[in-house]
């Protein structure tokens, strides 16, 4: 199974609030999701939602198009206290 995280200003938002998404292939099933996530980072889950996305049409720099294939977003619920450490800020000052 491929799980991707999506890492946005949304996706960190929300995972404070324990709310994880990722991208994973169309062809699985909340079950199976389910099971990957808790025994990859070992974690309950409490809750799944998923969403399909459409086919794109984008165009490169020669204005060629291509079609970015469909693709099935989830977002996750871990139980209270539980995270996902791909997902955590980093705080600090860089030292230069």
């Amino acid at each position: 199974m491929k799980l991707i995280p999506v890492i946005t200003e949304k996706g960190l938002k929300d995972a404070k609030n324990g709310r994880y998404t990722f991208l994973v292939n169309p062809g699985f099933r909340k079950p199976e999701i389910r099971k990957e996530i808790e025994i990859i980072f070992g974690v309950h889950v409490t809750g799944i939602q998923t969403a399909m996305t459409g086919v794109e049409v984008k165009r490169n720099n020669k204005g060629i198009k291509r079609n970015i294939l469909p693709q099935k977003k989830v977002r996750v619920t871990l139980k209270d206290k539980e995270t996902i450490d791909l997902f955590e800020e980093k705080s600090g000052k860089n030292k230069k």
